[in-house]
């Protein structure tokens, strides 16, 4: 049963939305009324689209009867958490090949990472990258050639940045394919005993940088509950991701199984199927106070205190 309280912001949300959202809903409508969009582009537009392709791919992208899935990755191999994204396309592609449909990288999101630029100028840069993200999201998905979504990304304005774009095609099917947290490296009571000796001069650089690369030292979000992780939480308790998919290591046969999985559910979710389920009908008023609730009860980031407003002005 609902707590009343959680019923009650639920309402209000939903009333003081109403005009808003059904102008947001009236416009993803008229999107999905044009029925599956790569069947509308011309002869010249589609070859453009499958010019690269290899024949098997082409034949599979030019019936459309089958699925094309977009992807929209943050790859880069210099930040932990979007490493083990490399290799991600070419899974999703095989899940989905095995079943007749194709995928196609979109586009490319740049990543941040705070932990990087923390103290740098280059700091001043990251949450406008978040806006910047969220269009080169938008611009991935205008070639209209796709019928579903799959976004990966998981760093802290990069994840939030893809959805905002992705609602801008918010009639696609579309999740989140996480790649997980990094192993556990040193202590934290290692960690705080070598700050505080190299605060006190008891031991020079080279002690320090060791000790926080011992810390910090393999693939995956960074092992403390900061943004990237809460942003894991946080979009699975909001059904943009698999249920239980969040925390599950980067190399483990499970991250691979389900990422294989997450490519066959988004494909049986495509318009005119009867599963057909898309953005714009997973992110409402209810799903935004779950996304709410995790991170309260949890005591997850609070950058998600602005990143929460702007999806849910994004979603009308």
């Amino acid at each position: 049963m609902t707590h009343p309280v959680i019923t009650q912001v639920t309402n209000r949300i939903r009333e003081r939305s109403t005009a808003r959202r059904a102008r947001f809903l009236a416009r993803i409508q008229r999107q999905a009324d044009q029925g599956k969009t790569r069947a509308s582009l011309s002869c010249g537009n589609l070859a453009h689209a499958v010019a690269a392709s290899s024949c098997d791919e082409k034949g599979r992208i030019l019936d459309m009867t089958r699925a094309n899935v977009a992807i929209v990755t943050a790859y880069n191999d210099m930040l932990s958490a979007h490493q083990p994204y490399q290799g991600y396309p070419d899974i999703i592609k095989g899940a989905l090949a095995e079943l007749g449909h194709s995928a196609q990288v979109a586009g490319g999101v740049p990543a941040m990472c705070d932990g990087v630029t923390q103290g740098q100028p280059g700091m001043d840069m990251s949450l406008f990258s978040r806006d910047l993200i969220a269009q080169a999201t938008a611009v991935s998905l205008s070639h209209n050639t796709f019928d579903a979504t799959l976004l990966l990304g998981i760093c802290d304005k990069i994840a939030p940045g893809q959805i905002m774009g992705a609602l801008s095609h918010a009639h696609l099917p579309t999740a989140f394919v996480p790649a997980g947290p990094m192993a556990s490296g040193i202590s934290n009571d290692e960690k705080v005993k070598v700050r505080q000796q190299y605060a006190a001069g008891e031991v020079g650089r080279d002690a320090l940088l060791k000790m926080e690369c011992g810390a910090y030292h393999a693939a995956g979000t960074c092992t403390f509950y900061g943004t990237a992780n809460t942003n894991q939480l946080v979009f699975e308790a909001m059904g943009l991701m698999l249920p239980g998919s969040a925390f599950v290591h980067p190399h483990s046969e499970l991250r691979h199984a389900l990422t294989e999985e997450a490519a066959r559910r988004i494909s049986a979710m495509i318009p005119g199927s009867p599963a057909y389920r898309p953005l714009s009908a997973v992110i409402d008023e209810r799903a935004l106070v779950n996304g709410l609730v995790a991170l309260l009860a949890s005591g997850g980031s609070t950058n998600h205190s602005i990143h929460m407003v702007v999806l849910a002005r994004a979603a009308g």
